[in-house]
């Protein structure tokens, strides 16, 4: 015990030492992992009648304190609880988890009532007696299952099974006539009879039970006698009539062609919002490349774009090339020499001396022919 307990502290030292994911520790609050263990039972808990017991050591209860602090491994606290366990689920496991971890050392007595006692102090089962032993007897953490187990507990069969504690969640159980069948073990008279207190609770798991699952069954029932007979179950085994047979049949179909409606609507909502979604895609494209050829256009032929500069350039080049080429002022004038006067090749004799006043008219017309002939 005391290697346990050791063992269990060291690997408390480790988990809190060593991070979690993420660098996280027990006290961040996230739950670190468990490393994999492959340590499982093999064997389904044995059932009491087929167990050797050893009568010859006395039969001596613990405490509720001794069994707290920790027996020896020779001597484990036995601890019992019943029930039907009918459609045996997560809640019917996590009681009898729970009555498994009352105690250090705990040995686990599980009794299950006969259909004989369910049927006619509670009612019908979906199970029948044998199915629910075997139930029981493959949960990992009974280690021991009582057939036949009794509806209400008496002295004689704590003894008989060297029980020390009964564990059961502390809401009433009200059947055979009584309003809480555990409450002779709750009461002080018999706690006074037997030692000290021997009830043990537990709590219930909320939102699972057998009723539970019966009543979506019930609830549901021809989503389940459809189901059934798709998977090849007969009417007659159902327990369904012909018309309802058909019925599901019928039913059945619609659901198909439902089904194949709504795949092909999915499908249809899917494409229209793949081409929605490329349509959006070329529309901002379109917008991109009509900026940028807008853009482009603008640069060219825009006011103040490189087409006008360039009919500028080409203009002044093309005037440059047409008008001629201005003189230097800084050269020097040509001077006219006076061109000779005039004379008529036919004209033989020389004419006669004039007038000075001719003369004179005669050397301006003969400036005036000489002047014409230069240009």
């Amino acid at each position: 015990m005391d290697a346990q307990s050791s063992a269990k502290v060291n690997t408390r030292k480790r988990r809190k030492e060593a991070p979690g994911p993420n660098g996280a520790t027990e006290e961040d609050g996230i739950p670190l992992k468990m490393p994999r263990c492959a340590i499982g039972l093999r064997q389904p808990a044995p059932f009491s009648d087929e167990i050797e017991e050893d009568f010859s050591k006395p039969y001596v209860r613990v405490t509720m304190e001794e069994a707290s602090r920790g027996t020896p491994c020779e001597r484990p606290v036995r601890v019992y609880a019943d029930g039907i366990f009918d459609l045996f689920h997560s809640g019917h496991a996590r009681a009898l988890m729970q009555a498994k971890n009352l105690f250090p050392n705990t040995y686990l007595i599980v009794g299950v009532c006969s259909d004989e006692l369910t049927h006619n102090f509670k009612g019908f089962t979906v199970m029948n007696e044998n199915e629910r032993y075997d139930a029981v007897q493959h949960c990992r953490y009974v280690d021991e299952v009582v057939r036949n187990a009794p509806w209400t507990l008496t002295p004689e069969f704590l003894a008989e099974h060297r029980i020390d504690f009964v564990a059961h969640d502390d809401i009433p159980y009200s059947s055979a006539g009584s309003d809480d069948v555990y409450k002779h073990i709750k009461e002080a008279e018999f706690v006074c009879v037997l030692g000290l207190g021997m009830f043990a609770p537990t709590q219930r798991t909320e939102g699972i039970s057998t009723s539970d699952i019966i009543t979506r069954i019930v609830r549901d029932y021809d989503v389940y006698a459809r189901r059934n007979l798709q998977r090849g179950y007969t009417a007659k085994e159902l327990n369904v009539s012909f018309i309802n047979e058909k019925k599901y049949h019928l039913q059945e179909r619609v659901d198909k062609v439902k089904k194949k409606v709504k795949d092909v609507e999915e499908k249809s909502k899917e494409f229209v919002q793949k081409v929605e979604e490329k349509s959006i895609d070329l529309i901002q494209k379109w917008e991109e490349k009509s900026r940028e050829f807008i853009g482009s256009f603008l640069e060219m032929f825009g006011p103040e774009g490189a087409l006008k500069h360039m009919l500028k350039e080409g203009k002044g080049r093309m005037l440059q090339a047409i008008s001629p080429k201005q003189s230097p002022s800084s050269s020097p004038t040509r001077e006219r020499s006076p061109s000779p006067s005039f004379r008529w090749p036919f004209s033989g004799k020389t004419s006669p001396p004039s007038s000075p006043a001719n003369l004179s008219r005669h050397k301006a017309a003969a400036y005036d022919i000489s002047e014409d002939e230069e240009d």
